[in-house]
């Protein structure tokens, strides 16, 4: 719970919180004003400001459970299709791109030696972070929020990918379970880990630790 964690990794996630969900939804934002559809930036969302983009619940549960969501970017599909086809699947895929890219940049630090895993995990139970916990929080939560985001379901930025890349059978059949996919994905994230199963670490733990090791070696 939110009151069992410790001060450092509550003031780190704050900081991420406020990082990685602005920029990725100004990725969103950009992206769609750069291939045509002034929607976002008439919603006040083309803007680093975390205040335009924060959702309430979604930074409680990133503060809580390391994972979260933000207010989804409004974005005109039609407007974007009539500037490119593959418009909708560049704007989905802008977000979690900025996620990768965040924890790239966050890693350079390990690689170059100037801070270490161990210093990170040493550090927990200080009041404020160091800065190799900081760094190491904001990587794991980048790299976290990028794949979740990926997973092909509706409101996941994944499902307009999925949308993009799959063959028309599977594109149908994505379709068919879209007006479904919010309660699947909640049933997904709170029920199987009640019954001591928890489907979404098993989808995502396995290329985020791969993902880790690359960056930080």
């Amino acid at each position: 719970m939110l009151f069992n964690l410790n001060p450092s990794t509550l003031i780190a996630r704050v900081i991420v919180l406020l990082t990685a969900f602005s920029v990725h939804e100004f990725a969103h934002a950009w992206a769609a004003n750069f291939f045509g559809d002034d929607t976002p930036r008439l919603n006040g969302r083309l803007t680093l400001n975390p205040m335009a983009h924060l959702d309430i619940m979604g930074s409680l549960m990133l503060l809580v459970a390391g994972f979260g969501w933000a207010k989804p970017v409004p974005v005109n599909a039609y407007a974007l299709r009539r500037r490119s086809s593959s418009a909708l699947m560049w704007v989905s895929l802008a977000g979690p791109l900025s996620n990768l890219i965040m924890a790239v940049l966050a890693a350079i630090p390990f690689r170059l030696g100037l801070v270490s895993v161990q210093q990170a995990f040493s550090s927990v139970n200080s009041i404020l972070p160091t800065l190799s916990q900081l760094l190491l929080e904001f990587i794991s939560i980048n790299l976290l929020l990028m794949l979740f985001n990926l997973i092909p379901l509706a409101p996941l930025d994944g499902d307009k990918i999925a949308d993009y890349f799959f063959p028309p059978p599977w594109a149908r059949a994505l379709e068919r379970i879209r007006p479904y996919g919010p309660m699947l994905l909640l049933l997904l994230v709170f029920v199987p880990p009640i019954l001591g199963f928890d489907v979404i670490g098993r989808i995502i733990t396995p290329p985020m630790t791969f993902l880790t090791r690359l960056l930080i070696g």
